[in-house]
């Protein structure tokens, strides 16, 4: 399980499943000429993309980013449809770190689309019920409100399985959440209450992009996916925070590559530094 430490705090690592996604959804307008030779396609052009949570152990408290896709909630159609080849082994990750679900304080949502939130609730005797009962959810109040009144293009991604189980134990969020060293700064883009999570201890950063960043090769600013509702805000908040992240000598961290779990770029854009996904 790779690990990175950022200061006091401790990032791994977990299993969340993996989905095969198409590359030109993936990579919205960029030609694939251009994004397959920095992310390779399959013989029915998709690309792998992970949905691996990652566990913070910080001053005491564990807390997750991210949920995963979940397990034995996707139909037969949609195991295909999404290129599903594992499906989440959360709960075992967790137990390889010593640590059980309901020990988890803090569940921190950059978004709830379903590759990210499907880990929230688990089928017990045909009911959902919350995997993380003892926790606080984190998330922005636009993206709550919107998970549970999507509008005709976002009802196919925010799923009723997925929320109403957890929801009173949801704190909504405006503009910025604090907890220590970590900040869930809303950013809007890939769906209007996306927020990324920046963590800063001493002189040492990490940000989590999350959908913004999905991958290593989306690190051009106008490199945004098809999936993206708003992708001219995706685009602004890429110019403002990677710049930032470059000039912090900072770590981006990753939910959806297949190679890296976290890189460093220079100034100039080359790499740095990385943590490779095993």
């Amino acid at each position: 399980m790779e690990k990175l430490q950022i200061g006091r705090v401790t990032l791994t690592w977990l299993t969340g499943g993996v989905t095969n996604l198409d590359g030109g959804a993936m990579f919205g307008v960029v030609p694939k000429i251009l994004w397959d030779r920095k992310y390779r396609a399959n013989e029915k052009n998709q690309i792998e993309c992970p949905t691996d949570p990652i566990l913070i152990q910080m001053d005491g408290m564990k807390i997750l980013v991210e949920s995963g896709i979940g397990k034995g909630k996707l139909t037969e159609k949609q195991l295909r449809n999404f290129g599903v080849t594992k499906e989440s082994e959360l709960d075992s990750s967790l137990e390889k770190v010593g640590l059980k679900p309901e020990e988890i304080d803090y569940v921190l949502m950059t978004h709830l689309h379903f590759d990210h939130a499907g880990g929230l609730t688990k089928l017990v005797d045909g009911e959902y019920v919350s995997a993380f009962p003892n926790a606080k959810i984190i998330t922005s109040k636009i993206e709550w409100d919107e998970m549970r009144t999507p509008n005709i293009r976002s009802k196919n991604t925010y799923w009723k399985e997925n929320w109403q189980a957890i929801e009173k134990q949801v704190i909504p969020f405006d503009e910025k959440w604090n907890l220590g060293s970590l900040t869930l700064i809303h950013t809007g883009g890939h769906s209007n209450g996306h927020s990324i999570l920046l963590i800063e201890d001493g002189d040492e950063v990490a940000i989590h992009m999350a959908d913004l960043l999905a991958t290593h090769a989306h690190q051009n600013v106008l490199w945004v996916m098809a999936y993206d509702d708003y992708p001219m805000d995706s685009i602004a908040a890429k110019e403002k925070w990677l710049p930032y992240a470059l000039e912090k000598n900072a770590w981006l961290t990753f939910y959806h590559d297949a190679f890296y779990r976290a890189v460093k770029w220079d100034l100039d854009g080359q790499l740095t530094d990385a943590i490779k996904r095993n």
